[in-house]
């Protein structure tokens, strides 16, 4: 069975179900894109890394990093291997002591340890047949519409208008992000990360 590598693109609001978030998922050599639904807590995991944000004490994805490393366990590889009923299933593809274990997980748990062990995501041509979603800039061209911004389509439906954060400067954002993340207000720390990338888009 071939895998597929994938990366992933960003995350989103979820246009389905509320409070939920948007992981999309992208194929590396195609142009493929898998939209997973997960929930808020798992959303901020993976923000959190994505972003190289430094919790004060660890995380849960964190400690299992650090346990994991303590009992020299190093995760190589996470494969999305089954889709059933909309729900994607996972492993863990784990090393220690030369021996190969695989360890079933959620896809949302597994992509933010992917990002902590710094390892490659993989699916099947399978699972991309049947919940990837083919964006063809071909045909965007040819109807005479702009390339999508990948940046841009991973802004939700609040996006576009002006947050409470609008009316600081970039700098006291800054300051603000580092002190939300100190107290451990990852909410806060999102919603004022998401600003900030905000205005890098607009520049």
């Amino acid at each position: 069975m071939r895998k597929i590598k994938l990366n992933i693109l960003g995350l989103s609001y979820s246009q389905t179900q509320s409070g939920a978030y948007a992981l999309v998922l992208s194929e590396e050599d195609g142009n493929r894109r898998i939209p997973i639904i997960i929930g808020a807590v798992e959303a901020q995991a993976i923000a959190i890394q994505l972003e190289g944000l430094k919790p004060p004490r660890p995380l849960t994805h964190d400690l299992f990093l650090n346990t994991a490393l303590a009992f020299h366990i190093n995760v190589v590889e996470v494969f999305i291997h089954k889709l059933e009923e909309g729900i994607f299933y996972a492993e863990l593809v784990c090393q220690q002591n030369g021996n190969k274990i695989t360890v079933d997980s959620r896809t949302s748990d597994a992509v933010a340890l992917a990002l902590r062990f710094e390892c490659p995501i993989y699916t099947t041509e399978d699972i991309l047949d049947k919940a990837g979603i083919i964006l063809d800039f071909e045909e965007e061209e040819s109807s005479g519409e702009e390339n999508p911004d990948p940046e841009k389509e991973m802004v939700g439906p609040e996006e576009d208008e002006d947050s409470d954060y609008s009316v600081y400067s970039t700098e006291e954002l800054n300051t603000m992000l580092d002190k939300a993340v100190s107290e451990e207000d990852y909410e806060k720390a999102s919603e004022i990360r998401d600003e900030i990338q905000r205005r890098k888009r607009k520049k």
